[in-house]
């Protein structure tokens, strides 16, 4: 005869076996769960990555920016002039300020006739330290040359030697390199002086429009001024208004997803142990403990998610589309599953207190 553990074990599969309707179908809405949950999360991933790409790109300790007369700052308006370069060059402690030009525009590809969204950046070729930068990397040789990001290039359909309008000026590939983004626009990269008279021509003001800082200065001693603020480039990037309400909005729906898998895999669960009340007062009344008889209901709860969850990762790996602005990594698939998983085994244990109650004289008919 088995022992008590062989018995709690025989149960716990004779119930997956012969119960198989109901496993299946929590199973299945743990992977619609689990596919809603890595599609958005994978989706959080690309769109983030196709606003914010380029800005972590930006070598540097901290981001610089203008701070407003009121309000926070922000990469659209912020604006500074030579003088300010000058003083957070010359800052004590400071050991490069690189002055960046960044603002969005419209390029067209010679021939054709619709234009192309890019985010025009305005880098000096003379910055030590910057070779293997994706972004500097782009920087063309003269005022009439451009370097583009691999997403420009397809956008605008041109490879390097083609040339391409911007703001009504002619200039010529130089170089095609990184897949980088800024604000959903893909980069292209143009000479200090070009993105200036460029951001003139198009109503800017032609200065700066942040400082990439190295070094370790005062940083809110020479912010307070020159009416700036420092921040690191991760800080820097609630700066960019686009960012913080997609990724606030598709984070709150993820949330809320964990939250749902924990809801619904517990009610479940507790439907479950009520209705096998009876039997677990009989695996009681035969020795087994109440440890064991958890540990039993929670195996059969962590098999249910584990094949839940692989079904809706595999269907995320199957449904994710290049035409979509999409991610698969670890950060976007093992780590959701990985927290749904905890949480909705979590809320499975609120479905055990017909376990640890559970009466053995109930199975020997005491109350009847």
């Amino acid at each position: 005869m088995p022992g008590r553990k062989g018995i709690i074990v025989f149960v716990a599969w004779r119930e997956l076996r012969f119960a198989r309707g109901r496993f299946v179908l929590i199973g299945a809405v743990v992977a619609l769960i689990t596919l809603l949950v890595g599609f958005l999360a994978g989706l959080t991933g690309g769109l983030a990555a196709q606003n914010i790409s380029s800005v972590l790109d930006i070598p540097g300790d901290r981001i610089v920016l203008q701070q407003p007369d009121s309000g926070d700052p922000s990469y659209s308006t912020s604006s500074l002039d030579d003088g300010t370069v000058t003083e957070w060059q010359q800052a004590d402690g400071v050991d490069s300020a690189t002055p960046i030009g960044i603002s969005q525009s419209r390029a067209t590809a010679d021939g054709a006739d619709d234009p192309t969204g890019v985010a025009r950046y305005g880098l000096p070729s003379d910055v030590p330290g910057t070779a293997s930068n994706p972004l500097f990397a782009l920087t063309p040789g003269s005022d009439t040359e451009v370097g583009l990001s691999s997403g420009a290039a397809d956008g605008l359909g041109v490879r390097a030697g083609d040339t391409i309008s911007i703001a009504g000026d002619d200039s010529t590939v130089s170089t095609v390199g990184a897949d980088l983004w800024y604000s959903h626009t893909p980069v292209i990269v143009m000479t200090s002086d070009a993105w200036s008279t460029a951001s003139t021509q198009t109503g800017g003001t032609g200065d700066a429009t942040v400082i990439a800082v190295t070094g370790d200065p005062d940083w809110e001693a020479v912010g307070s001024e020159t009416d700036t603020v420092a921040d690191t480039p991760l800080a820097s990037l609630t700066a960019l208004d686009a960012f913080r309400s997609e990724i606030g909005s598709l984070g709150l729906m993820i949330a809320m997803l964990f939250g749902i898998s924990a809801l619904v895999v517990g009610a479940f669960f507790t439907v479950w142990t009520m209705q096998r009340a009876g039997d677990i007062a009989v695996l009681k009344a035969l020795g087994s403990t109440t440890g064991s008889l958890v540990r039993d209901s929670l195996g059969q709860a962590l098999i249910v998610l584990v094949v839940g969850i692989g079904v809706g990762l595999a269907a995320v790996g199957a449904l994710a589309g290049r035409a979509l602005p999409f991610v698969v990594s670890p950060l976007t698939t093992l780590a959701p599953a990985a927290v749904m998983a905890v949480l909705s085994l979590a809320g499975a244990t609120f479905a055990l207190r017909s376990v640890t109650t559970a009466d053995p004289l109930t199975a020997l008919g005491s109350n009847r």
